[in-house]
């Protein structure tokens, strides 16, 4: 398999690299008992929300401009065979 570094694994990416680093700085405060731990922490948990879900959106956005289907499709109700026959009924289509 080829590694390509397509749109979703650069935001997939960028979200554990960034939240790494808020956890690096917070651990880092904390062990040296900085005045700006506890902001530090507070961060870290609305970014340990934030973060997957605005890089989930972001993806959600990038399937359904380009039309093509992601992992941030949500298909609840939809029987998952039936979903991928639909799928290439309309691929197929495109192509005619």
């Amino acid at each position: 398999m080829k590694n390509k570094m397509t749109v979703k694994r650069v935001a997939a990416l960028l979200a554990v690299v960034l939240l790494a680093a808020l956890y690096l700085i917070a651990l880092i405060a904390a062990i040296f008992d900085t005045s700006a731990a506890g902001i530090l922490f507070r961060i870290c948990l609305i970014c340990t929300v934030t973060v997957p879900l605005l890089a989930w959106i972001f993806i959600w956005i990038y399937g359904q401009t380009t039309g093509k289907s992601t992992i941030a499709d949500v298909h609840l109700f939809e029987d998952p065979e039936e979903y991928e026959k639909q799928n290439l009924q309309k691929e197929e289509d495109e192509m005619n």
